[in-house]
C-alpha cells in the first residue's frame, strides 16, 4: 500500500499511515468492537395509549450497494465506506479512481484474496465503466469526487429512484484571530500550515482552502508561516520527500493556470515555483488574490494557500456565508462570542475550533457535506446507519382496542380524539363515562 500510494501521489509512508493505513484500521477495528450494538434491534417508546403493544426499530441491509471513490486517499475513500456498508450487511461493487492507478490496481487484485468474493467486487475503468455502473439499479451509491460529476450520478441515479450519498468538498476556510499569545499563534499556524500542505499536498476535500485574518494580522502571520513551512518541508520541500506531489499533468496545469493570472501571480507573497517534469508545486501563499479570480471562486485542490484580509474578523461569518456552504469551517480564536456565532450563523459540514481536518479521524462525528459540498454522511456509525434501513416493526395484542377509531364518527368520538391526541387520560375516561360533554364540530 506504501509502494502504491507512493507511486501514485508521492506521499510519504509516515503520511499514508496517518492518513490512510492507520485510520482504516482504527476503523476496522471500531467496528468490530461496535458491530453487535449497532446490529441490535433498539426498543421504540411508545405511550400509554398503546396499552399491549410493543415496537421496535430494527436494522437490515439496503442490498446491492455501488461505491465510487476517490484518487487522492484511494484507500482511505474506498475502504472507510466498505467498513460500513459490509458492516451493515451489504453487498458491494467498488469502483476505485483510475487516476491512481497503481492504488486501484492493488485493491482490485488483493481485496478477492481476503474478501468474499460474492460480496464484494472491485471493478476498474475510467470514465465510461463509471457512466455504465450509474445506470444500472442499486439499492444505494456512495460517490467521492466532484459536483460535477456529482450531479451525473444523481441523475442516474433517479431513474432507478436509488438513494445516494454524495462528498464533494469545496472552499473549506481557515478563520485565525489575531490570538494574543506568542504560543497559541505557533500552534496555530504549525496547525494550519501541516493541515495544507501535509495531506495530499493540499490535494483533500477538507483542507484549508483559504485563511481569513484580520489587516493587521497578515504580515505577522506570513512570517510565522514562511518560518513554519521552513521547519516542516525545509529549504527545498521538493527534496524533502515530507510532501506528496501532484496527481498528473492535468491537475497540475489547472494550478498552474490559476497562478499564471496576472492578478494572482502578483499576490504571491511565498513561494510560487513549480517542476512540471516531477509534478511537483511548492507551498505556494498569495495575499488578497482578486475575491473574482477562479483561485477564490473554484475549490483549490493544491498547496496555493490565498490569505483574505479583513478590517474585523467578526466579518468572517458574513464572508463565509456569501459563498457556497463548505464541507467544513476551521476557526482558530478564543473568543467565545465569535465561537457561538460560527456555529449558529454559518452553514457547513462540519466546525473545527483550534485545528484543522483532525475531525475526520472521529469515529463518532458523523463525515459529510451540505449544499455544495455533499449529502449524507458516514464513518463509524453513521456508516452503518448510511447502507441500512431502519425497519419500523410493533406488534399488538388482540385483547386491547380503541372502538372509537372506526366509523361510523359523532362529536363523542371526536372528543375522545381530542383528548387522546393530548395524552390527556383523564379526559379520555371522563369522555366514557359522559362526565364531559362533548364539543360540536
Amino acid at each position: 500500500m506504501n509502494a502504491a500510494l507512493e507511486f501514485d501521489l508521492g506521499k510519504h509512508p509516515v503520511e499514508a499511515y496517518r492518513d490512510e493505513i492507520g485510520g482504516l484500521i482504527k476503523s476496522a477495528n471500531y467496528a468490530l468492537g461496535c458491530l453487535k450494538g449497532w446490529m441490535s434491534a433498539r426498543k421504540a417508546k411508545l405511550p400509554l395509549a398503546a396499552a399491549l403493544t410493543t415496537a421496535e426499530i430494527i436494522p437490515e441491509p439496503l442490498g446491492l450497494v455501488l461505491i465510487i471513490s476517490s484518487w487522492n486517499f484511494p484507500f482511505g475513500l474506498s475502504l472507510e465506506p466498505l467498513i460500513g456498508a459490509l458492516a451493515a450487511g451489504n453487498v458491494v461493487v467498488l469502483k476505485p479512481s483510475e487516476v491512481a492507478p497503481r492504488c486501484s490496481s492493488l485493491l482490485a487484485n488483493v481485496l478477492p484474496a481476503y474478501l468474499d468474493p460474492k460480496a464484494i467486487k472491485v471493478v476498474e475503468g475510467g470514465p465510461a465503466v463509471s457512466e455504465q455502473l450509474v445506470k444500472q439499479k442499486w439499492d444505494k451509491i456512495l460517490f467521492t469526487g466532484s459536483a460535477r460529476v456529482g450531479r451525473i450520478v444523481m441523475a442516474a441515479a433517479a431513474n432507478h429512484l436509488t438513494p445516494v450519498t454524495l462528498e464533494f468538498g469545496g472552499k473549506c476556510p481557515a478563520v485565525l484571530d489575531s490570538l494574543s499569545s506568542s504560543w497559541d499563534r505557533e500552534v496555530a499556524v504549525q496547525r494550519i500550515v501541516g493541515s495544507k500542505f501535509s495531506a495530499c499536498a493540499g490535494q483533500a476535500c477538507i483542507a484549508i482552502d483559504y485563511v481569513v485574518v484580520e489587516k493587521k494580522f497578515s504580515s505577522t502571520l506570513l512570517e510565522l508561516m514562511k518560518v513554519r513551512i521552513g521547519k516542516m518541508l525545509g529549504e527545498n520541500p521538493r527534496e524533502s520527500r515530507s510532501m506528496a506531489r501532484i496527481v498528473n499533468k492535468h491537475h497540475f496545469l489547472r494550478l498552474k493556470t490559476l497562478l499564471e493570472d496576472p492578478n494572482v501571480k502578483a499576490s504571491i507573497v511565498y513561494g510560487g515555483s513549480m517542476d512540471e517534469k516531477s509534478l511537483f508545486i511548492e507551498p505556494t501563499i498569495l495575499l488578497d488574490p482578486p475575491l473574482e479570480s477562479d483561485l477564490m471562486q473554484d475549490e483549490i485542490f493544491g498547496p496555493l494557500l490565498p490569505i483574505i484580509t479583513l478590517k474585523k474578523i467578526e466579518d468572517s461569518i458574513n464572508f463565509i456565508n456569501s459563498r457556497p456552504k463548505p464541507l467544513a469551517i476551521y476557526a482558530f480564536t478564543h473568543n467565545d462570542s465569535l465561537r457561538k456565532r460560527m456555529v449558529a450563523e454559518t452553514s457547513s459540514g462540519s466546525v473545527t475550533f483550534n485545528d484543522a481536518m483532525i475531525q475526520y479521524m472521529a469515529d463518532t462525528l458523523p463525515f459529510g457535506g451540505i449544499g455544495e459540498s455533499g449529502m449524507g454522511n458516514y464513518h463509524g456509525k453513521f456508516s452503518f446507519d448510511t447502507f441500512s434501513h431502519h425497519k419500523a416493526v410493533m406488534r399488538r395484542s388482540f385483547l386491547v382496542d380503541f372502538w372509537f377509531r372506526f366509523p361510523p364518527w359523532n362529536d363523542h368520538k371526536l372528543q375522545l380524539f381530542r383528548s387522546m391526541y393530548l395524552f390527556d387520560y383523564l379526559g379520555v375516561l371522563l369522555t366514557v363515562l359522559g362526565l364531559r360533554k362533548s364539543k360540536q364540530g
